[in-house]
Parts: C-alpha cells; structure tokens; sequence
C-alpha cells in the first residue's frame, strides 16, 4: 500500500511540473507573439510644434522675392535678412510683412526646432529611388536617402482621421515636375503634411502642391505653383511668380494655441480699419464737393449775363438810329426842292404875254393888232 501511495504522489508532482512548465511556454509564446506584432507595426507619425512660425505662409532667411500677381494669405516675413520685394504686384492678405524683425526672427527659430523634429522622427517606409506620382499613401514617416521627385499625381489617403500626419524626410532636394499634383482625400488635412527638406526644394509649372515645406535652404515656386501649405526656408531665399499661396485650411494638433491667437488678430485690425476710412471718406467728400460747386455757378453766371446784355444792346440801337436818320432827310429835301423850281417856270409866259405889265422889262414881248380888211 505504501509502494501504491508514493506512486500515486510522485504521478501528481510530475503532472502539476508538466502543467506549470505547459503554462509558462504558453505566456511566453503570448507575450512574444504581442511583443512581435508591437514590432511589427509602424510608429505612427506625429506633427512637430510649429510655434510662433504657424502664422507665417512664407517665411525666408536671406530674402523674399516676387514677380506677378502672387497672393499670399497669412504672414510673410524674412530674417535674418530684411529684403523682400515684388510686393507689390503680389499681395498679403489677413497677414502683414514682417522684413527683419523680432516677429520674423522668433519664427525662424521656431520653424528650426519643428525641422529638427521632423528630421528625428523613426522612417515606416523608405522610398529612395520612387517617383512619387501615381502613389496612394496612408498616414505615416515616409524617407528618401537622398532626393525625391513628383511626377504626375500623388494621393494621401486619411482613411477618415482628420488628425492622421503625413511626414515626408528627404534627404537632399524635392522638385515636382510641371502640372503635378498632391491630392488628399478620406479626411487628410494639408495642415498635417509635412515636407522635411535637406536642401532646396523646386515646385514645376502649374504645380498643385499641398503640405508645410521646410527646406534647410531655398525654396523656389515657379510661375503658376498653387500652395496649399506653407513655404519655410531655414538659410536662403523664397523665389515666387505669379503663385497662389492658401496656408493652412486647419492647424496641426500641436499649435492649436498660435492658430487661433494670431488669426483673429490680424484679420479683424486689419479688414475693419482699412475698409471703413477708406470708402466713406473718399466717396462723400468728393462727390458733394464737386456736383453743388460746379453746377450752380457755371449755368447762372453764363447764361443771364451773355443773353440779356448782347439782345437789347444791338437791337435798339442799330434799329431806331437807321431807319429813322435815313428815311427823313433823303425823302422830303429831294421832293419839294426840285419838284416847286422847275415845274412852275414854263407854264406862266403863255397867260403873261398877254398882260405885259406884269413881266420884267428885259422880257417884254410887243404884240401888234392883226388888222384885217
């Protein structure tokens, strides 16, 4: 019975080891299998914090230059330099232009510290050696070793998170070929993409871009280039023509504070002050000033004084001293003066001759009775 006994004991102590070690190569297999999958996916992205530079569309180091008819919306400054120039004909609007100042120096230091971050970021996928045209991306870290190129059509798909963030590391130079585009859907958010450049950055004729581009160097958009983004250059210049520069249509989560603060500032200082001095001081000024002024006394002074003084002075004049003058003197001198001499004279001789008394002596004629037998 005791050989039965320890049997019995010594089957239960192996079957409780065998359980246990069974349980702990389960948890094990478990916790690896989490472990793995963890691995497995990719980090997700997350946008650097922007600073006081979320307000700038175009922010440059040495200079800002333009040509044509660019319309920037948000700020746009320089510095350390202070050049900018091409505006006008380009023009700021519900921003104002910051050339060398301490507004434009703290956003370059800021827009540094967001570069720095995008740079640090783990890459989910490397696409070295990819065209970007004609790709469908989902939210994440994307990196080329060295330069990236845009021909054609690139999608950035949200898949319905208006928060997904889309980072772009490029190692050297971006450039997009003309009439390329970026073209977001499912909720993508330009505001959330972010175009982290080594070098200098070239958008093609009539490109559609979409994105935040810091560039360690220059950016340069060329004739016709729409931005719906921002155009950061960490130590050069921004080159514009003719370009149509949105910003942002939303903020990134991490500069939801900057956002707000400097958007109602500018625009409602600016549109009110501008708008109301303007229209009502110029259009009733001069158009009260110059209608009374001119209407009543140009028509009243010219017409009664020309009219009345011209007609009654020729008329009465010249009528009553011609007609008059004229018509006396020649009608009755002419008429009884020739008229009395010389009908008279002939007619008396005949009655005369026979009473020769009443002729002169000179003119007497002697009549002889005619005697008859």
């Amino acid at each position: 019975m005791q050989k039965e006994d320890k049997r019995r004991i010594g089957g239960a102590q192996v079957r409780r080891q065998v359980i246990h070690v069974t349980t702990l190569l389960t948890m094990a297999a478990l916790l690896f299998a989490t472990v793995g999958a963890t691995w497995a996916r990719p980090l997700l992205a997350t946008a650097p914090p922007l600073g006081t530079a979320a307000s700038f569309a175009v922010l440059a180091a040495s200079t800002v230059t333009n040509t044509g008819p660019t319309v920037v919306t948000g700020n746009l400054g320089v510095s350390p330099g202070s050049a900018v120039t091409g505006f006008p004909p380009g023009i700021v609007v519900g921003g104002t232009i910051q050339a060398g100042t301490a507004v434009a120096a703290q956003a370059q230091a800021d827009a540094l510290v967001a570069y720095n971050n995008l740079a640090g970021q783990a890459c989910n996928t490397n696409l070295t050696g990819q065209d970007l045209g004609g790709l469908t991306l989902t939210p994440g870290v994307y990196c080329f070793s060295s330069s990236a190129q845009l021909t054609g059509i690139l999608t950035l798909d949200g898949q319905g998170d208006p928060n997904a963030v889309f980072i772009f590391q490029i190692g050297s130079t971006l450039t997009t070929a003309s009439a390329s585009s970026v073209v977001l859907i499912n909720g993508a958010n330009a505001c959330n993409v972010f175009w982290q450049v080594g070098s200098s950055a070239t958008l093609g004729t009539g490109t559609m871009f979409k994105g935040n581009i810091l560039a360690l160097t220059s950016i340069t958009l060329t004739t016709g280039v729409s931005l719906s983004g921002r155009a950061i250059a960490l130590n050069g210049a921004v080159t514009m023509d003719s370009n149509t520069i949105s910003g942002c249509t939303g903020s990134p989560p991490a500069t939801p504070v900057n956002t707000p603060v400097n958007t109602p500032v500018n625009t409602p200082v600016n549109t009110p002050v501008n708008t109301p001095v303007n229209t009502p001081v110029n259009t009733p000024v001069n158009t009260p000033v110059n209608t009374p002024v001119n209407t009543p006394v140009n028509t009243p002074v010219n017409t009664p004084v020309n009219t009345p003084v011209n007609t009654p002075v020729n008329t009465p004049v010249n009528t009553p001293v011609n007609t008059p003058v004229n018509t006396p003197v020649n009608t009755p001198v002419d008429t009884p003066v020739n008229t009395p001499v010389n009908t008279p004279t002939p007619t008396p001789k005949v009655p005369t001759g026979l009473d020769p008394i009443d002729e002169p002596t000179a003119s007497r004629t002697v009549y002889l009775p005619l005697i008859t037998k």
